[in-house]
């Protein structure tokens, strides 16, 4: 058999659905101003990175990780305000445990089912497919708000084994009624499955869900809260959790890999929890910048739609979202153009909201390419 022929025969081996996808492409970037990933600009201070440096340095990279791993999952407990009763799963990354909770509630032939509204977060879609379940998608309505009526039908047909409600939402940085989204857990909670609460933009929100889950836990008891240290500051460590009543966190964790944090990225993050300060100001400095971003956003002629944000990313509609795209991209800004995602999305672009300085030049860049 030829070589071709024996790659041709390999290729065969792996599953149709997964040649048919398209992968997570990340942007190339190179001397581009980065401002289409909702990355924190703002680096760590110079002393801070020397001590950290050390404490990186000191570390005995050939063991495996260790206790220190429960000294985090205590850490991040604590900074998160985890309710009596519950447990905590680490991932690399929220997208692991995106995968892991969708591993864990796979049922083989009897094809259980994840529901998320769309436009959302592109990983929800992805984990169903390769863990083989079906994934029901309820649209969102013009503004980006839940359309409570579509989900509970959707909830009473399909009886989903996860729904996810990002919290803020993914691109569109809406933080959706408090009341609708309680009135979605009871009716999942009454058919029997468990909702995530995808708190990846908490940093910049108004309010979390933990809030609820401590109101009323009982409630809450089938919720399971997800955040990520990305949006915190820490998009290069990789690491992301899960919180929830202990029964639940414990089946999940079961499906994750031994060893799946390193001992760099845990003891980073102990390092940045322990001056949670220094992060809180950045978040407050970015919400201040975003009070003024979307200010000039909308008294910017061509930008046709300026919708709130909740979180450390504006989306807008424009004429021509790919010319602009383009055009902010020869000029040196990479923006983020969400328009082929999903119907609704039509025109629309997603921009990070950076620093001052870094707001000015991307706003400068969109105003010359539209």
């Amino acid at each position: 058999m030829t070589e071709s022929a024996n790659l041709s025969s390999a290729l065969q081996r792996i599953r149709a659905d997964v040649r048919a996808m398209h992968a997570y492409v990340v942007q190339p970037a190179t001397g581009l101003l980065k401002m289409d990933a909702m990355e924190n600009p703002f680096s760590l201070p110079p002393a801070l990175q020397t001590a950290l440096g050390a404490r990186l340095g000191a570390l005995a990279l050939n063991r495996y990780p260790g206790e220190r791993l429960e000294d985090l999952k205590q850490a991040l407990m604590d900074y998160a305000g985890a309710p009596a009763g519950s447990a905590i799963l680490l991932g690399n990354g929220s997208d692991e445990i995106i995968s892991l909770l969708a591993l864990a509630c796979a049922q083989g032939d009897q094809r259980a089912k994840l529901l998320a509204p769309m436009p959302g977060f592109v990983m929800y879609p992805m984990s169903a497919q390769l863990q083989g379940l079906d994934f029901v998608n309820v649209s969102l309505d013009a503004d980006f708000q839940l359309d409570e009526a579509a989900m509970l039908a959707a909830l009473a047909e399909h009886r989903p084994a996860i729904t996810y409600l990002a919290y803020p939402n993914n691109p569109t940085a809406t933080l959706w009624d408090e009341a609708v989204v309680q009135r979605v857990i009871d009716a999942v909670g009454a058919q029997g499955g468990m909702v995530v609460m995808d708190e990846a933009y908490q940093p910049f929100a108004s309010r979390s869900w933990i809030t609820r889950m401590h109101a009323e836990p009982e409630r809450n008891a089938h919720v399971l809260l997800m955040r990520t240290l990305s949006k915190f500051g820490l998009a290069g460590v990789r690491l992301g959790y899960l919180i929830g009543r202990k029964a639940l966190v414990q089946e999940i964790d079961k499906v994750r890999p031994p060893y799946n944090v390193s001992v760099l990225n845990c003891e980073a993050a102990l390092f940045a929890l322990e001056h949670t300060e220094v992060f809180a100001a950045q978040a407050a400095e970015l919400c201040a910048a975003r009070t003024e971003l979307l200010a000039a956003l909308r008294r910017l002629p061509g930008v046709e739609k300026v919708w709130d944000s909740e979180a450390n990313m504006v989306l807008i509609r424009v004429r021509d979202a790919a010319a602009a795209h383009a055009g902010m991209k020869a000029r040196g800004v990479l923006v983020k153009n969400v328009s082929a995602m999903h119907p609704l999305l039509d025109q629309c672009l997603r921009l990070t909201v950076g620093s001052t300085a870094d707001n000015a030049l991307m706003l400068a860049a969109l105003e010359a390419s539209i």
